[in-house]
C-alpha cells in the first residue's frame, strides 16, 4: 500500500501541469487524492483487540447470615449492694490472694469475709457459748429421760418436755449465730468488687450504711427494642453477634431469651432481652454494645461481595472470566448481610468472578487478569 501511494505522488508531481490541462485528467486526479486520504486514515487495529486489566476471585462454597442490627447497654446478670445491718467498728479484711486489704476490682469467692464490724457488748449479749451449753444439757436430759422411760421411771410427757427444751435451745443458739453474722459483710457469690466506700479503720459506722458492691459479669444481659417489621422472623433462642469498639477483632456470642408480643404504639417497636456469654470478661457492665441478631443463615452456598454486583432495572448481573473474555452472568440472589450476598442461580463453584476493573466492560470484552 505504501508503494502505491508513493507512485501516485510521483506521477502527480511530474505530470501536474498536464492534469490541469485536461478535464478528464482533473477528475482522475481528484479520485487519486481521495484514495490516498482514505489509505492514510485507515485504522491499524480493531477495538476488540484491547485487553482490559481486571482482578478476579475464584468462587468457593461458604456461609452467610442475614442479620438484624440493634444496640443497647450490657448489664451484669448478678449484682448486689451490701449495707451494714448493725453498727460497729469498721475493719476491712485482707485479700488472701495478695495479702493486702480488699480494693476495687478484686475478685472474691462466695462466702468470703470482706468487712467485719466489731461491737463487743453486742457480741457478749448474744451469749453464744452459753446457748451451746444449754443445747448440750438439753440433749443429755433427753437421753436420760429416754433411759428412765425404758425402766419405767419417766413418762411420755417428760420425754416431750425434754424434746421441747432441745428445740428451744437449738433455736436460741441459731438466732444468736445469725445475729453475730450480721456483723460480717460476706460475698454472697463469686464476683468482683465494683464499689467500696471509704471508711477509716476502727471507726464506728452505723447500721444501714453502704459497705460493698459486688458483680458477677461472666454473663451479661441487654434490653433491646426491635422494629415492628421484625416480629415475624425474630424468635427466642436465635443467636446474636455482640461487638464493641474496644474489641474490633472479637465477637461475643449472645442469645435472645425473651420477646414481648406487644408493639409500642409510640415507637412501633417491641421489647426483647439478650443474654451474652462474657466468660472472657472482655465486656464490662454498662458498655453500649452493638448486637446483630442472626435471623437467617445459609450454609455451603455461593457468596460474593456486593461491590462486584451490577444492576439494571430489575436485573442483577456480574462479569466472569472465560478464556480471557468477560462474560455477563444474570443472577438470582438470596439473603445478604452488610457486605456480601448469596447467589442462588447464575454462578458456580470455581467461576472466576471479576471483582475489580469491571466498570467499563461489556459482554465478550477482552480482559487481562492481574495476578
Amino acid at each position: 500500500m505504501l508503494n502505491i501511494q508513493n507512485s501516485f505522488r510521483q506521477a502527480i508531481q511530474k505530470e501536474g501541469h498536464y492534469f490541469l490541462m485536461k478535464p478528464r485528467c482533473v477528475a482522475l486526479f481528484a479520485i487519486c487524492i481521495v484514495f490516498l486520504a482514505s489509505c492514510n486514515n485507515q485504522p491499524q487495529s480493531g477495538p476488540n483487540d484491547i485487553e482490559t486489566p481486571v482482578s478476579v476471585r475464584e468462587l468457593k462454597f461458604s456461609s452467610i447470615s442475614k442479620l438484624l442490627n440493634t444496640s443497647g447497654t450490657a448489664m451484669a446478670t448478678v449484682t448486689v449492694d451490701l449495707s451494714s445491718e448493725m453498727s460497729g467498728l469498721y475493719h476491712l479484711q485482707t485479700n488472701p490472694q495478695n495479702g493486702r486489704p480488699f480494693k476495687l476490682g478484686d475478685a472474691v469467692k462466695k462466702g468470703q469475709l470482706i468487712i467485719r464490724l466489731e461491737d463487743k457488748e453486742y457480741e457478749n449479749n448474744q451469749r453464744v457459748d452459753t446457748r451451746k451449753l444449754n443445747l448440750e444439757n438439753s440433749e443429755l436430759e433427753l437421753s436420760k429421760q429416754k433411759e428412765l422411760l425404758e425402766l419405767g421411771g419417766a413418762t411420755v410427757t417428760q420425754i416431750r418436755n425434754a424434746e421441747i427444751q432441745i428445740t428451744e435451745a437449738r433455736y436460741n443458739l441459731e438466732n444468736a449465730i445469725i445475729n453475730l453474722g450480721k456483723m460480717n459483710i460476706i460475698a454472697p457469690f463469686d464476683g468482683v468488687i465494683v464499689s467500696l466506700p471509704h471508711y477509716s479503720e476502727n471507726v464506728k459506722v452505723s447500721n444501714n450504711q453502704p459497705m460493698v458492691g459486688i458483680m458477677n459479669y461472666t454473663r451479661l444481659y441487654m434490653d433491646i427494642n426491635l422494629p415492628e417489621s421484625a416480629i415475624e422472623y425474630v424468635e427466642v433462642n436465635q443467636p446474636v453477634h455482640i461487638t464493641h469498639y474496644t474489641m474490633p477483632y472479637d465477637t461475643l456470642r449472645g442469645t435472645i431469651t425473651e420477646l414481648s408480643p406487644a408493639i409500642s404504639t409510640e415507637t412501633r417497636t417491641f421489647k426483647g432481652k439478650i443474654i451474652i456469654d462474657n466468660s472472657s470478661q472482655k465486656l464490662r457492665p454498662g458498655m453500649f454494645v452493638n448486637a446483630n441478631v442472626v435471623v437467617d443463615r445459609a450454609e455451603d452456598v455461593i457468596v460474593i461481595p456486593k461491590s462486584a454486583l451490577l444492576s439494571n432495572r430489575n436485573r442483577r448481573y456480574v462479569f466472569v472470566v472465560e478464556r480471557n473474555t468477560a462474560i455477563i452472568r444474570n443472577l438470582v440472589t438470596g439473603i445478604e448481610d452488610e457486605d456480601n450476598i448469596q447467589i442462588i442461580e447464575g454462578l458456580n463453584e470455581n467461576d472466576n468472578l471479576i471483582i475489580r476493573g469491571f466498570e467499563t466492560l461489556r459482554d465478550n470484552s477482552r480482559v487481562r487478569v492481574l495476578r
